[in-house]
């Protein structure tokens, strides 16, 4: 819940702007600025996704946005289960799993955010509670909507430990690849092999230009979900450059 129109419009034309070689660029701003960041980016290779999306396909609920509405306004993509919605406002597995399902029924990608909390990797829970949350959120999601091989399904998986989001913490590269390359592992389980390697899963804490290089080359690291970094170019762009 950050930026003005403006500021968001021209965040997302400096990014628009800048060279990002080989690398896939995406923009989730406040519902309330999509259409103005959509507008900007248009005729580019940014994509632009929701932070969020209604369980519900329409009806009677009021201040809920739905992803046919997403994808009405050229949105490709929602960002659904993270760390955020799940523990400030309470969203529950099966309630994050109505949301891809509404999502992908409305042909809208699907980034899905898994990740403990201090107290759980504290208490060696950090893969448990990694597995339920991705199984949970995949529930009823068809083989078809995964990737195969080299070519990226429509799912992609974020990983972002709750302890290291706007902390300043950042889990080490080694604590990161460790659990990207269990839940590629808990992915080849739920679907197949060629599903888990096509998978992108990113890292999202409090990453920033000082460690994305550093991430990013973990093999099982396929990028970032950036937070507070992404609100200024002069900030975000070094970041694209690290992933490039």
């Amino acid at each position: 819940m950050n930026l003005d129109r403006r500021s968001a419009g021209e965040l997302a034309a400096a990014i628009r702007d800048h060279s990002a070689s080989g690398v896939d660029v995406g923009l989730f701003p406040a519902m309330v600025h999509l259409d103005e960041v959509i507008r900007q980016v248009a005729g580019s290779s940014v994509r632009v996704g929701g932070q969020n999306c209604s369980d519900e396909v329409k009806g009677a609920f009021t201040g809920e946005v739905s992803s046919d509405m997403l994808k009405d306004l050229g949105a490709t993509v929602v960002l659904l289960g993270h760390s955020e919605r799940r523990h400030v406002y309470g969203e529950s597995d099966e309630f994050i799993n109505r949301k891809v399902q509404r999502g992908l029924d409305a042909g809208l990608d699907v980034m899905l955010c898994v990740g403990e909390t201090i107290e759980q990797r504290r208490a060696g829970e950090t893969e448990s509670i990694c597995r339920a949350q991705l199984a949970a959120g995949l529930a009823g999601v068809d083989r078809d909507v995964l990737g195969m091989d080299s070519s990226p399904g429509r799912i992609s998986i974020a990983y972002e430990p709750v302890w290291a989001i706007g902390t300043g913490e950042t889990a080490t590269p080694e604590q990161a690849g460790a659990v990207h390359t269990y839940l590629r592992g808990v992915l080849g389980g739920l679907y197949d092999q060629h599903a888990a390697d096509a998978t992108r899963i990113l890292y999202g804490g409090s990453v920033k230009a000082a460690n994305a290089k550093e991430l990013m080359a973990v093999p099982d690291i396929d990028g970032a979900l950036v937070g507070g970094a992404s609100l200024k170019p002069d900030l975000f762009t070094p970041i694209i450059d690290a992933a490039s």
